[in-house]
C-alpha cells in the first residue's frame, strides 16, 4: 500500500508517496540518489512521527511504526 507522506529535514519539507513496506532510511537513501538530498546527509537514526508523537526508526519499514497518510516525519538529531 502506499502512503503520502512529508518528511522535514533541517527545515525543508519533502512531499513523497512511498510503498509503506519500505524501510524508512532506504527512503532517505533513494532520495539523496536522485539529488534531492546533499550526497553528504547523513541519515538519522530517528524521526518524530507527528501523528503518533512519539519516535520511529529509520531501521523500520513505515508500516511496522504504524506511518499512515497525512504523516509528518522530523528528523531528531542526535
Amino acid at each position: 500500500m502506499f502512503i503520502n507522506i512529508t518528511i522535514e529535514i533541517s527545515g525543508e519539507r519533502l512531499d513523497i508517496r512511498i510503498d509503506s513496506e519500505q524501510i524508512i532510511g532506504q527512503t532517505l537513501c533513494v532520495l539523496r540518489e536522485r539529488n534531492i538530498l546533499p550526497s553528504d546527509f547523513a541519515t538519522p537514526n530517528y524521526f518524530h512521527s507527528r501523528l503518533n508523537q512519539r519516535p520511529v526508526s529509520a531501521y523500520m519499514t513505515f508500516a511496522e511504526e504504524n506511518i499512515f497518510d497525512g504523516d509528518i516525519l522530523s528528523m531528531i538529531h542526535p
